[in-house]
């Protein structure tokens, strides 16, 4: 998670970094990535939805094994 935000932030800090700095294509920036993280985000949900839509399916399709006890009594 570090990690990530480490890069997330490492192009905001190089500019920092710059002598004139303008703050405003900063923000610009960052809310250009945060609204790309989220249509990312929103692409991850849905295909997790779509992944377990189809596990469940398959566990659907699955039919138990049917045993046949009636010729077993517990009489000795």
């Amino acid at each position: 998670m570090i990690k990530f935000l480490r890069e997330f932030f490492a192009l905001t800090e190089k500019q920092l970094m710059e002598e004139h700095v303008n703050f405003y294509d900063i923000i610009l920036d960052l809310q250009d990535r945060v609204e790309k993280l989220e249509e990312e985000n929103i692409e991850l949900t849905n295909s997790l939805y779509e992944i377990e839509n189809r596990i469940q399916a398959k566990i659907d399709n699955i039919h138990p094994v049917t045993y046949n006890l009636s010729n077993y009594t517990l009489d000795k």
